[in-house]
């Protein structure tokens, strides 16, 4: 019977679900990759337009001055060549929010003419042009491709360029950080008239020309890499991503120490429960270890290893619903009260849970392929994320309904202790995402990603360092039943401790003498006094072999009458007289 093999059942489980995190991860195997800081790739004027990057550049302290210790300013710079020669160039363009929104919203307009206008009407007024506005102060574009070897055309000084490169932009905002958005478009001004048109390939060749670029974006004077205000953390980091290192650091230590402890006591202590929290735990780890060797990759390069990047979420998506499986068991009354669930109760729980899962990994799967960069929102402000959100606050809704179910019918005083913190810690786990995801709507983009990203690890965190001490084999044995899987007639004694299970006695003269269990003969007693005597499976298990359970040869029904047999009582005994009674 299904009942009967727990261990069986949730090796299935396992399996199962380990089947559906690979189909989905092969999935995710074609992700896209992220941007990085580092950028190197070929643009074909025939594409028109082509988005780079969007960087975070930290606030420029008031003492900075460049070309020395206290340079705290932005840089973006690299080489833009190309093996063909251009009848005229095209533009790079790094703009700040303000003046790209509406320089990004104009790029689709079906005539590429009218549209390279549009893009820069309001520019025109703003941007230094040597030959179109040389009193303008903005130095937002460059015309390339530039030629092997040299400077860029609009670079007049050979000092403000960072050495090996052919154009050097520098980043100044004295008053908070902001976002910078570089790309590159197949435009070229006219100098004569200062109009703008489409830089039409047809024209001028016979295939689309390739440009190549090489362009490194970083907060910090590259020059300056030695000196006291250079930082490693941060010099390749946008500023919404600064001290992630830090933070995956600390984590990894934290799991370093928690996971050969929960394997020590896992050894101990072999049971479902046991083991599905400790494939949790490792999932976490594995996951903060993929993601800390992509950082720290990065923060050496400025592009680190977007595939571990990928695989680390992954993991960390597993290890999260993983571990809300965990605690919808243990709501269930599974080792707590019970060592088995009913089929049904089974497959409600996967018919759910699956997906659940599914959902989280679509959501991560659409955050990166649907939502555009260019936004400022993050996964929680769409709509896959408002249903995972859903979703989540669905399951808490689920965990507290099974939870209250598995505290009716528990009698035992410290089992129902034990479940009611749990059930309240565990709430709080369920509850801070969709508050976090509200107050994050309100927070600046800026800042948003370390919000979330810092809270989230945390509270998990948290959550397992919680779970490890309730699990902790000197503790569990307490309100646990983790001692064993192999419980004869444990069906019985669920269905048993679900029922109205009353035994009648003599108030008058049933009573304990050193632990042992005196029945003086009721029928001495003119006024017998019936009361309840009300038994928990926890009190059952606990005395060993000392009742015998009736059982049928039929599974159907319910359990058979309990009863206390001659010379088989508590402790050894069941009174004088050795009557029995049901």
């Amino acid at each position: 019977m299904w009942t009967r093999n727990t261990p069986g059942r949730t090796r299935w489980i396992v399996l199962g679900a380990a089947a559906l995190w690979m189909l989905l991860g092969a999935g995710v195997g074609e992700l896209p990759m992220a941007r990085a800081a580092h950028l190197t790739g070929t643009f074909e004027v025939d594409e028109f337009f082509r988005f780079l990057h969007k960087f975070g550049f930290q606030k420029t302290e008031k003492h900075s001055q460049k070309d020395t210790e206290w340079d705290t300013f932005g840089y973006i710079y690299g080489n833009i060549t190309s093996s063909v020669n251009f009848t005229v160039p095209v533009t790079l363009a790094v703009l700040d929010k303000r003046s790209f929104l509406e320089y990004y919203a104009n790029r689709n307009d079906y005539d590429r003419d009218v549209a390279c206008q549009r893009m820069f009407e309001k520019l025109d007024k703003i941007v230094y042009s040597r030959a179109c506005n040389p009193h303008a102060e903005a130095d937002y574009l460059r015309r390339i491709p530039c030629e092997p070897g040299k400077l860029c055309v609009d670079e007049d000084t050979q000092e403000n360029v960072v050495p090996g490169s052919q154009f050097t932009f520098v980043i100044s905002d004295p008053n908070v950080p902001r976002f910078w958005y570089v790309s590159m478009v197949a435009c070229y001004q006219n100098v004569s008239t200062c109009q703008w048109h489409h830089y039409d390939y047809r024209k001028y060749h016979p295939e689309p020309p390739a440009i190549n670029y090489d362009i490194t974006l970083v907060n910090g004077n590259p020059n300056r890499q030695t000196l006291s205000f250079f930082n490693p953390l941060l010099f390749h980091f946008s500023f919404d991503q600064q001290n992630t290192l830090e933070m995956y650091l600390i984590f990894f230590v934290v799991y370093l120490l928690m996971v050969p402890l929960q394997i020590y006591a896992v050894r101990l202590q072999k049971h479902p429960v046991t083991r599905l929290f400790t494939v949790s735990l490792v999932l976490e780890f594995v996951s903060v270890c993929l993601l800390l060797t992509h950082t720290v990759r990065y923060a050496m390069n400025g592009v680190g290893d977007e595939k571990l990047a990928i695989m680390g979420d992954i993991f960390d998506i597993f290890s999260r619903t993983s571990f809300m499986l965990i605690l919808l068991l243990l709501a269930k009354g599974w080792a707590v009260t019970r060592l088995q669930i009913s089929v049904s109760s089974w497959i409600l729980l996967m018919v759910i849970w699956i997906p659940y899962c599914a959902i989280h990994v679509l959501l991560y799967i659409w955050n990166r392929t649907e939502v555009d960069i260019i936004s400022d929102i993050d996964e929680y402000q769409t709509w896959p994320g408002w249903l995972v959100l859903a979703c989540r606050s669905t399951m808490m809704l689920w965990f507290l309904w099974e939870l209250r179910t598995t505290m009716k019918y528990e009698h035992s005083s410290q089992k129902l202790d034990f479940l009611l913190h749990f059930g309240a810690s565990s709430l709080v786990w369920f509850i801070y995402l969709p508050i976090v995801a509200i107050i994050a709507v309100n927070v600046s983009p800026l800042w948003r990603y370390k919000l979330l990203l810092g809270i989230t690890n945390s509270a998990d965190c948290l959550a397992y360092c919680v779970m490890m001490g309730l699990l902790w084999p000197n503790r569990a044995g307490q309100y646990l039943l983790l001692t064993g899987t192999n419980f004869a007639g444990m069906d019985e004694l669920d269905e048993f401790n679900e029922a109205p299970h009353i035994v009648h006695r003599d108030s008058d003269t049933l009573h304990s003498s050193n632990g042992d269990l005196a029945i003086d003969d009721y029928l001495d007693n003119e006024d017998d006094e019936i009361e309840t005597l009300v038994l928990s499976t926890d009190d059952l298990l606990h005395t060993g072999s000392s009742y015998a359970v009736g059982s049928g040869s039929g599974s159907g029904g319910g359990s058979k009458p309990l009863s206390l047999h001659n010379g088989s009582a508590l402790n050894g005994g069941i009174g004088k007289g050795g009557r029995s009674f049901d």
